[in-house]
């Protein structure tokens, strides 16, 4: 199963963060615009025309995450959105992380068609 098609799981805390090996074979499933920072985090920049286009895919992002129950951190100005991923429980990256970037990259693509 795919990523994307995956539903983030509820995480106790009581887990450890993925190890690189898996960082790195979850990452090849993702755009190439992901980068992981210090093994712990995900992160990726997301550019738009306006201000409006930026704010409809923060919220897009917001109903996913809603609906996941797994929050990034999100950051938009004009033109631009950054989404930054990982674990609070864990203070480290979970498989939840990459699923819910899968899901923001096939939003994000489907809009730019």
């Amino acid at each position: 199963m795919s990523l994307e098609d995956k539903i983030c799981s509820a995480c106790s805390g009581d887990e450890d963060p993925i190890e690189e090996s898996k960082i790195l074979d979850n990452l090849a499933d993702l755009h190439e615009d992901w980068q992981v920072i210090e093994n712990h985090h995900i992160v990726r920049d997301f550019d738009f025309k306006d201000f409006q286009e930026a704010l409809e895919f923060v919220n897009k992002v917001g109903e996913v995450a809603e609906e996941q129950g797994h929050h990034p951190n999100i950051e938009f100005t004009w033109g631009k959105a950054t989404i930054k991923l990982y674990t609070h429980k864990i203070d480290g990256l979970h498989e939840n992380d990459f699923i819910m970037a899968a899901k923001i990259d096939k939003f994000y693509s489907k809009n730019q068609d």
